[in-house]
């Protein structure tokens, strides 16, 4: 994580993942949720804190599921049917679901059919966020399997050239299993900053990188920045010079994968609440040998890792690995909670009437 969106250490307080996961459990079962689904939902979320993706973990969107859930906007008991099917594929209406519970679910559907015809592709609609998108491609790596996850969001980002909104974030996911080293994970998004990190800028008081966001008007701003009181994201690339238009294009990509071949509309169509989602798996045996895969995985990041650093740089990293590293740690010290976020916790808690537990 960059360093604008570190918590720092005098305003946090380091929480146990066992606990804060037990805490969230609560929280989405005063909800309406089932035990069963809280527990996979809290676990969505403590994952994302454990490997620092602060940005879609407890602090950011909790708050956002818990308004879902009192607004009606989100269904906590939702009738999830498949309404499309191949040997291969399903299409799953999620019924207003929460995508954190609901995309495991269809990413084990697409697992088992993997397992059958060495691919399994599942689309969701009518759905909810999904939080971190690479949890649920990380569902298929225990199965010897490449996961991916893609979703298509509601409109926050301009479209290269544009000034008003049509696409969402819409990130991009994809885990693969190696031998002896941590899986290869990749996941961002196709905007050229994710949205929920802009509310923790705006929380730490950070300021933000040239060509993260647009002005109001939609021109970019190219000079480091507070937090502007309106701004637009911009793709991936800022400016059509820097490349925007390859960040416009996969986003694009996303919004048909994740939205259009649902049926079920698009990001900006019908908009908010609504998300679309799509998953994969790829059945590595149904390839290639799975053991010489993994071994030339673990041999390809070698050579990644062990390249020469640029002057001033440390080291060169491979997608998964600072999140790895940063799990390692946090399951061992805790995870930072920002004194808002635990403030927080402690007003929902007395809401619901559930035992604030966090230290």
């Amino acid at each position: 994580m960059l360093k604008q969106f570190k918590v720092n250490p005098e305003d946090s307080l380091l929480v146990q993942s066992e606990d804060l996961g037990n805490l969230v459990s609560a929280i989405f079962q005063k909800m309406g949720v089932s035990k069963e689904d809280a527990d996979l939902g809290a676990d969505v979320l403590v994952s994302a804190d454990l490997r620092g993706v602060d940005s879609h973990g407890v602090s950011n969107m909790l708050r956002n599921y818990v308004n879902g859930y009192t607004s009606g906007q989100i269904n906590p008991t939702p009738d999830m049917k498949i309404i499309k099917e191949s040997p291969a594929t399903a299409n799953i209406d999620s019924d207003r679901g929460l995508g954190i519970i609901t995309v495991p679910k269809a990413m084990d559907i697409a697992i088992e059919k993997a397992n059958t015809v060495g691919v399994g592709m599942v689309t969701i609609g009518n759905a909810r966020h999904l939080g971190m998108a690479s949890y649920h491609a990380m569902r298929a790596l225990e199965h010897d399997m490449i996961g991916v996850c893609m979703t298509s969001c509601p409109p926050s980002v301009l479209p290269t050239y544009g000034a008003e909104p049509r696409l969402g974030t819409n990130p991009i996911a994809m885990a693969v299993p190696a031998k002896n080293d941590h899986p290869f994970v990749f996941d961002a998004a196709t905007s050229a900053v994710a949205s929920n990190k802009i509310g923790i800028a705006r929380r730490l008081g950070a300021k933000l990188e040239p060509g993260w966001l647009a002005d109001e008007f939609g021109t970019p701003i190219m000079e480091t920045m507070e937090v502007p009181e309106k701004y637009q994201l911009l793709p991936v690339g800022a400016t059509r010079e820097l490349g925007s238009h390859k960040g416009y294009g996969l986003s694009c990509i996303v919004d048909i994968l994740g939205g259009v071949l649902t049926g079920f509309g698009y990001g900006a169509s019908p908009g908010r609440p609504n998300f679309g989602h799509y998953v994969a798996a790829y059945k590595i045996d149904a390839f290639t040998d799975v053991d010489d895969f993994k071994s030339t995985m673990d041999e390809w990041m070698y050579m990644m890792k062990n390249t020469k650093p640029a002057p001033g740089e440390e080291r060169v990293m491979v997608a998964g690995q600072p999140e790895h590293e940063m799990e390692l740690i946090r399951s061992k010290e805790g995870i930072p909670l920002h004194q808002e976020v635990v403030d927080w916790f402690k007003d929902i808690c007395g809401e619901l009437s559930v035992e604030f537990s966090l230290g």
